[in-house]
């Protein structure tokens, strides 16, 4: 039987454009995981690997025009917001090629012998080694910096392990173009082209966890897509990682000393986060605690005005667009919630802003659960609360999150014990990232960045964004009593590769 086509499509009509390529049949998956598979010799050159990260981000540079071309025209993202995406995903590369060559990832630790301690201490040297082949799920919404060139491709490379990407099909000929600069750069650098392979399929993307090279993957998507792989990832004979993002209601908290001093400052910001690409961030605040009464009652008519005057956007497919409209009209129709501004249909291929409201103490009602899960799409939930142990009541019933967002007053800022104080305490236990008086969309790319949180935001501890990211990759081997000339150089004495180290006389 052929290979099914896959398809190019234009979000902003559903046409197709081009045949772009075929879904990998289970002989060419296989080829392709172990080729990338005998390629880990060959990348384990951390010079080879820098020169691959760098000449990798100059040809995206290089192609920006193209790249961004094709990726608008299957997303309708816009050239303005790729082109940005675009400049983050090639930052990544860098700085990724600048923590290898920098050293300190590998957490080298060297304890040397000490016969007198009690007990008596062997010599030991630890550093971390690569995981071996990394599947990467790209994501729908980030075409480019969550996706083939993305951050879990760039962590993986830079800690020495190969990559096949199931491309999302959204996007194939985009992740097809990146695919073919990627491989040209690792050529360009001395590497096989192997290290970077791209494939297409649903059934490809479940036979990959599967596949007994694989040593780890990375995930960005759906609570339903990311749990059945990373299910699917512990059930193999030999489990392995498996680092997933799976959604986010992503909650703010407005109090109410902040919406006395800045309600419609407050409104409009949140209603630029919520519309920020047309609320298709994993970071867009769905649930914000608004208090009771006319302050809450001044952000509410801000947010509202600001929604209403925002134009209609175009989701990434009409899948989306329609689970969308379903999901709006489900909660909207619970008894409590009304709709201030409804978001629904602006046209054939579109969808409009808007936001529901309801009474915070309604949803200690199971029935008003689905309040509680991600909305995909640009709309929000304001729940109207009335003191702050109602408040925290709605908070502490809520799963894990990428972000937990404090809109706080300048008094409540100035630090000290107290109620603020105790707010951040308490998301901090259901969030990975504490926003205070900012928004949460828009996630720096910085070495103290961390983009994750408590399951389902996501399936481990660890970051997809910023330079930590590497350590999904690589598990630390100790050594011990073992003769310096046969020690990895990175372990050996006299430091031959000016590595960091940490060195315990």
């Amino acid at each position: 039987m052929a290979a099914a086509p896959v398809w190019s499509v234009d979000p902003r009509t559903g046409k197709r454009l081009e045949q772009v390529a075929a879904e990998a049949t289970p002989q060419e998956l296989d080829e392709a995981v172990r080729a990338a598979h005998a390629s880990r010799t060959a990348l384990a050159d951390r010079t080879a690997r820098i020169a691959f990260l760098r000449a990798a981000a100059d040809l995206l540079d290089g192609s920006a025009a193209l790249v961004v071309e094709t990726a608008d025209a299957e997303t309708a993202l816009g050239s303005g917001r790729l082109t940005g995406e675009l400049g983050r995903t090639t930052y990544q590369l860098r700085a990724f090629a600048d923590a290898v060559e920098e050293g300190s990832y590998l957490d080298i630790r060297i304890d040397h012998a000490d016969p007198d301690l009690t007990p008596p201490r062997p010599g030991l040297r630890r550093y971390k080694v690569p995981l071996g082949v990394v599947a990467v799920y790209a994501a729908s919404n980030f075409p480019l910096a969550f996706s083939v060139p993305g951050g879990d491709t760039a962590s993986a490379l830079a800690a020495g392990c190969p990559v096949v990407v199931k491309a999302h099909p959204d996007h194939p000929a985009t992740s097809e173009l990146c695919g073919a600069l990627l491989r040209r750069a690792a050529l360009d650098a001395g590497l096989p082209a192997a290290v970077v392979t791209v494939l297409h399929g649903f059934d490809a993307g479940l036979e990959l966890i599967r596949h007994p090279l694989v040593a780890a993957a990375g995930f960005t998507g759906s609570i339903r897509g990311g749990r059945a792989l990373f299910d699917a990832a512990a059930a193999r004979p030999v489990p392995i990682p498996f680092h997933g993002e799976l959604g986010s209601l992503n909650p703010v908290v407005v109090t109410p000393a902040a919406a006395a001093e800045r309600a419609e400052e407050i409104g409009t910001g949140l209603a630029g986060s919520v519309t920020l690409g047309v609320g298709q961030f994993c970071v867009k605040p769905g649930l914000v605690l608004v208090p009771e009464g006319a302050d809450g009652d001044r952000l509410a008519d801000a947010l509202a005005k600001t929604l209403a005057d925002t134009g209609p956007g175009v989701l990434l497919d009409h899948r989306m667009r329609d689970n969308f409209l379903a999901g709006v009209a489900e909660r909207a129709a619970l008894p409590a919630v009304t709709a201030p501004v409804a978001a629904g249909p602006g046209g054939e291929h579109t969808v409009g802003a808007g936001f529901l409201s309801v009474p915070a103490g309604e949803l200690a009602d199971p029935a008003y659960e689905l309040l509680l899960e991600e909305c995909f799409g640009p709309v929000t939930v304001l729940a109207r609360y009335d003191g702050p142990d109602e408040a925290a009541a709605v908070l502490d019933r809520l799963p894990g999150n990428l972000s937990a967002t404090l809109q706080l007053s300048a008094a409540e800022t100035a630090g000290g014990p107290g109620p603020a104080a105790e707010l951040i305490g308490r998301v901090t236990r259901l969030a990975g990232r504490v926003v205070v008086n900012n928004w949460p969309t828009g996630v720096a790319v910085a070495p103290a960045q961390h983009h994750g949180g408590p399951y389902p935001a996501a399936t481990s501890h660890s970051t997809s964004v910023g330079g930590t990211a590497i350590e999904r990759w690589l598990r630390p081997v100790a050594y011990q009593s073992v003769p310096d000339p046969l020690l990895p150089p990175e372990l050996q004495d006299g430091n031959p590769l000016g590595l960091p180290r940490r060195v315990t006389p």
